[in-house]
């Protein structure tokens, strides 16, 4: 399973890379990163198309496109990817986010023993 994980903050990756690094090693999860809105949409036109990516997961707020612009991006350039939003901000985002197609919300700090669960129960249930 490949998923994106787009937030513009450096030390998201090492915490996926710990959080997964039984899945990772297993090969049953392999993580993209980005560090913004902007670099996830130029990773995913320059991938095989469509993207071999099946998720991402965005935080909301990010310097220059947000979360949500990168979310209706991706719902119109490449429908068949899920996308899940990430906040600190509890459910301020919640309703704009499901209006423009989220499959998931979350809250930070994330519980990742509860997005495994969820993660890897999307893969069984398709």
């Amino acid at each position: 399973m490949k998923v994106m994980v787009v937030d513009d903050e450096r030390d998201v990756e090492l915490l996926f890379r710990q959080y997964f690094r039984k899945e990772i090693r297993q090969q049953q999860i392999d993580f993209t990163f980005s560090l913004s809105g902007e670099e996830a949409l130029q990773q995913l036109h320059a991938m095989n198309q469509p993207p071999a990516i099946v998720l991402i997961l965005s935080d909301i707020n990010m310097p220059g496109m947000n979360g949500l612009q990168l979310l209706k991006a991706v719902k119109h350039h490449f429908p068949a990817i899920k996308v899940a939003m990430i906040t600190a901000y509890s459910n301020q985002y919640y309703k704009d986010a499901m209006e423009n197609g989220a499959d998931n919300y979350y809250t930070k700090p994330l519980d990742f023993t509860q997005l495994k669960k969820e993660l890897f129960r999307e893969v069984v249930n398709g």
